[in-house]
């Protein structure tokens, strides 16, 4: 009886070898380590927002709506619980990855405004904080990027026989993923030409440059 047992779960760690079990664990942690590396990237831009709005809010107090539009955002990304529960939730991840854009998109306004502002834009503090968010976003493309590759290729294996019947034997189920349209133009703020000249500033006869 012990030998049937033993052949029997040879045959089942065989089978299961076969069909996808191991590589739905190894997906899994690919995943979770790509998630948190994306996490971590976004908590780093929104740890920069504070002292990029004062800043701003020194040299273009006037600019209140945009800056409010940041703050609101930053305010929204934070409310949300970025639970390991949420890679499993199709509607919940969209609502993550909606704030996150919204996010995105208030930085990138931010930053056309200051284009207006060379007082601001010659201030060092703010070049280093542009400089500081320019490399986190290009920080979140690649994460996210990652995560979408380890996501794919999961979703992949979910649907593929024969790791389909695993699939459904365990309950794994396809994971939602960010959009791919345009990825590596989503949250990539705008580039700054500090020495460029101030858009729309009257120049010493009163006409605009």
């Amino acid at each position: 009886m012990r030998k049937v047992w033993l052949l029997l779960s040879m045959s089942l760690v065989l089978l299961l070898s076969g069909c996808g079990y191991n590589g739905f664990q190894s997906g899994d942690e690919q995943i979770k380590s790509s998630w948190s590396e994306v996490l971590n990237q976004y908590q780093r831009r929104a740890d920069l927002v504070p002292n990029l709005v004062n800043t701003v809010k020194g040299f273009a107090a006037q600019e209140k709506d945009v800056l409010l539009g940041v703050t609101n955002a930053r305010a929204k990304v934070g409310s949300m619980q970025a639970t390991p529960e949420l890679l499993a939730n199709p509607e919940a991840f969209a609502k993550f990855q909606s704030a996150q854009g919204e996010l995105s998109g208030a930085l990138s306004r931010l930053l056309v405004v200051t284009e207006n502002y060379p007082q601001l834009k010659s201030d060092a503090n703010f070049r280093d904080l542009q400089a500081q968010l320019e490399g986190t976003e290009n920080r979140i493309a690649v994460a996210r990027n990652r995560y979408i590759k380890a996501v794919q290729e999961y979703n992949v294996l979910v649907r593929s026989f024969p790791s389909n019947l695993t699939a459904m034997m365990f309950g794994y189920q396809v994971k939602p993923n960010f959009a791919v349209e345009n990825e590596k133009e989503i949250a990539k703020p705008p580039k700054v030409d500090f020495a460029a000249p101030a858009l729309n500033k009257p120049d010493s006869a009163g006409s605009a440059k």
